[in-house]
């Protein structure tokens, strides 16, 4: 299986290719210059595996939630690119890749990925490990302030990752318990154990059909006296 993935869905630009049992990746945290650097790592693991863009199976994108600029711009790259190699793609959720990347560097089993949204929000999924070694949503994803989270369940062993465990440590104490972690960014490598179950279960879909998880669909913006 030959699959390339990348993400720019936050202030991290992250590329991976795996090429049946070798995997590459590039991990750079460039707030702004997601646009100017994802096509130069994308070559660039390309070239290292000798692969050329239409020899790769599918693509497969980070799909949000995130920022708005950059979730799109990483859907715009994989349906450029798929549409010019001819190839399916399959999107991940950015909260789900970090709470995979849990899983892969910790052994996580409970985990609450939070991302700041700014706006005083966070975006925000519990995940739990499932008997495949994949971490499955319990709930839904959403937009929320911190201080109105439903509270979990205080006697399982929750890892925390991502911005939002930064931004709003103090509204989040409720949850002291969780372990905190390194992981602050999703990576594209962790991407790709879902991308393989679902290439498998046949759910990878045309370019065309790509798109994006903004969970914050609409965002209402106070006009300023005399605007």
């Amino acid at each position: 299986m030959k699959l390339l993935a990348l993400d720019t869905s936050t202030e991290a630009c992250s590329v991976a290719l795996l090429n049946g049992n070798e995997l590459l990746t590039l991990d750079e945290v460039c707030p702004q210059q997601h646009s100017k650097r994802v096509l130069p790592m994308v070559q660039q693991l390309l070239t290292d595996s000798g692969l050329s863009l239409a020899q790769l199976d599918g693509l497969v994108f980070g799909k949000g939630p995130g920022s708005f600029t950059g979730v799109r711009i990483g859907v715009g790259v994989a349906q450029g690119l798929a549409f010019g190699a001819d190839l399916p793609v399959y999107g991940v959720s950015t909260l789900a890749a970090m709470a995979q990347a849990a899983y892969r560097q910790l052994q996580a089993s409970q985990v609450l990925a939070a991302i700041d949204a700014r706006m005083a929000e966070i975006y925000f999924g519990h995940y739990q490990l499932d008997a495949n070694g994949l971490m499955q949503l319990q709930g839904q994803e959403q937009a929320v302030k911190p201080d109105q989270l439903a509270p979990l369940d205080s006697g399982k062993d929750f890892t925390a990752v991502g911005t939002g465990w930064q931004t709003y440590a103090e509204v989040l104490q409720q949850w002291q318990s969780a372990k905190s972690s390194d992981i602050l960014y999703p990576s594209a490598q962790d991407m790709l154990p879902q991308a393989r179950q679902a290439w498998d279960a046949g759910h990878f879909v045309a370019a065309e059909q790509a798109e994006p998880s903004y969970v914050r669909d609409t965002v209402s913006w106070q006009k300023l006296p005399g605007r």
